[in-house]
């Protein structure tokens, strides 16, 4: 059974864009305060607001962590980012692979 996944007009958005357009301007706190706490250099906040790094599974707990929103938002726009960058990459390839079915 294939399974398609919705069409909406936007594409995903990278969990950075978040971060850069709407949580951190709330917060109101200097990107060096940020990375500070949450422990990580400011070169690799600036490589997740730019869209340069992945969020990574410790990156979404330490981000769920500050935000006070848990890891699963994080990883969730994470996944759909890279899940439409495979898609629209390898999408024929993927494609002109047979569907098995179980006996």
């Amino acid at each position: 059974m294939t399974r398609k996944l919705p069409r909406r007009g936007l594409p995903p958005m990278h969990p950075g864009e978040l971060l850069r357009e709407d949580v951190l301007p709330s917060l109101r706190r200097p990107k060096a305060e940020i990375a500070r706490l949450l422990g990580v250099s400011r070169q690799t906040l600036y490589d997740i607001l730019e869209e340069k790094q992945p969020v990574t599974p410790v990156m979404a707990l330490r981000l769920g962590k500050l935000c006070g929103n848990g890891p699963d938002l994080w990883l969730n726009l994470q996944r759909r980012f890279d899940l439409h960058g495979a898609q629209r990459k390898f999408g024929a390839k993927i494609k002109a692979i047979p569907t098995l079915e179980v006996a």
